[in-house]
C-alpha cells in the first residue's frame, strides 16, 4: 500500500488540501489529533471512515512531503 492509493488532492475537496480518499478529512486534521495526544484507537472511534491503513497513509505523505521539504535545493 502506498499513500498515493489513499490520499487525494481534489480542488473541489477541502479547497484542494490533501485529504483521506472518498472523506473530507484532511491529512493535517489527522496529523493535528495525533500530534495532540488522540491515539489511534480514538481516531477511529470518532472517525468511522478511516482505517488504520489510512492512518498510515497520512503518515506516509507527511513524511514524503517533509522529506522532499527538507533536501536542499538542487545547483
Amino acid at each position: 500500500m502506498s499513500w498515493q492509493e489513499r490520499i487525494t488532492i481534489r480542488p473541489e475537496v477541502r479547497s484542494g488540501k490533501p485529504c483521506v480518499r472518498g472523506t473530507r478529512i484532511t491529512v493535517y486534521d489527522v496529523l493535528e489529533y495525533l500530534a495532540g495526544g488522540m491515539s489511534e484507537d480514538q481516531l477511529l472511534s470518532d472517525f468511522p471512515a478511516l482505517t488504520r491503513d489510512d492512518i498510515r497513509a497520512v503518515l506516509a505523505f507527511a513524511a514524503t512531503r517533509e522529506r522532499r521539504w527538507s533536501q536542499p535545493p538542487a545547483a
